[in-house]
């Protein structure tokens, strides 16, 4: 039986068999799924047990748990993780490995992490952990042993982590608003929580409560972090706050470029100028936060760092059998754009026009 016979037996087209095979993105969990039970129950093997041992020896798996928190099917299209896998392939390139590319449905957590396992293809496998619990990564740990796990950590597990200094680089930006004269500042959370927000609005309100400042309930907003675009639900947590004749707050923080970027959108649509009438700062760098205007002001992560750190801990620990795990976090750097301004008192549209 030939690639071609899979291709006809599953409905699909031969790339999407050789996608499914090499573990690349391009298809999605559901059809890379069939595919793989149609080889599966036709006895075909993509490869010869010769060959698969030696590609492994010299190849890394990138493994990434889709549909949940804020990993999206088509995640390689993020761009905080497209810029990360780009460096991931570069230094894997650079160290004579090839990386090759797995993606598990979460619904289907326990059965699809077992086939990845009983596949064997690589000497040691990257995980993107962001949006992972600890049990998760535990049970990937306990099937694949040669393991690190990227953009999140769990310190009483002996895995091998690396992730940002989420509390340093938040920290960085409260203390920046409020070292900018900012008394009144609100917080734009996710609706998805992962450990790496819960990090992140650590440090910024411990910041905060370091000189003295604190953020009213009413200025804890929380909306979808993958949404680049204005977003109604956040129009609605607006106009509410507003119409209730409070003040908008003079500075917000938003705890990703996504969420930020959005905001500012959806804000220019309120007749709220940024950074005239109120600052907003974003977190991770991504592309995207210069091409908005006001150009974004935010905390850039070390993607390329970490990216060199996985890779290289990883083939270390393959070549020497190191047995010894460690947790290395990166630190954030803070970047300052044109979002930010001092304390500006905003007033409506409504009452502009009604005072001129």
């Amino acid at each position: 039986m030939k690639m071609e016979d899979i291709a006809k037996l599953a409905n699909v087209s031969k790339s999407a068999v050789s996608l499914a095979f090499s573990g690349k993105p391009g298809i999605g969990p559901d059809t890379r799924q069939r595919i793989l039970q149609v080889a599966h129950e036709a006895g075909y093997s993509p490869k010869s047990k010769t060959i698969t041992a030696s590609r492994s020896d010299k190849s890394l798996l990138f493994l990434v748990c889709t549909n949940s928190g804020i990993v999206l099917e088509e995640y390689y299209q993020q761009p905080f993780f497209k810029e990360l896998i780009q460096f991931i392939e570069e230094r894997c390139r650079q160290k004579g490995y090839s990386l090759i590319f797995s993606t598990v449905d979460v619904e289907f957590f326990q059965r699809d992490i077992q086939m990845v396992a009983e596949e064997k293809r690589s000497a040691g496998t990257i995980v993107l952990g962001t949006n992972l619990t600890r049990e998760q990564i535990s049970d990937i740990h306990g099937k694949l042993p040669n393991l690190i796990v990227l953009d999140t950590c769990f310190d009483t597990l002996p895995v091998q982590f690396i992730q940002i200094n989420n509390v340093m680089g938040a920290y960085q930006a409260g203390a920046y608003l409020c070292d900018m004269g900012h008394t009144s500042i609100g917080y734009i959370a996710s609706n998805v929580r992962i450990h790496n927000f819960e990090e992140r609005k650590r440090g910024f309100l411990a910041a905060l409560m370091e000189r003295g400042l604190k953020i009213p309930e009413a200025q804890m907003l929380a909306v979808a972090p993958t949404i680049l675009t204005s977003q109604e639900d956040l129009n609605r947590q607006l106009t509410v706050y507003l119409e209730s004749g409070k003040t908008l707050p003079t500075a917000w923080f938003c705890e990703c470029d996504y969420i930020a970027i959005s905001a500012m959108k959806t804000m220019s649509e309120l007749g709220i100028r940024v950074p005239q009438d109120t600052s907003i700062i974003g977190f991770d760098n991504i592309t995207e936060s210069v091409i908005v205007t006001p150009e974004l002001t935010t905390i850039h992560v070390e993607k390329e760092r970490m990216a060199v750190l996985a890779v290289d801990l990883l083939t270390d620990t393959i070549e020497q059998g190191t047995q010894v795990t460690a947790k290395i976090t990166v630190d954030t750097k803070f970047v300052e754009r044109n979002s930010c301004a001092a304390p500006a008192t905003f007033v409506p549209k409504g009452e502009l026009t009604e005072q001129a």
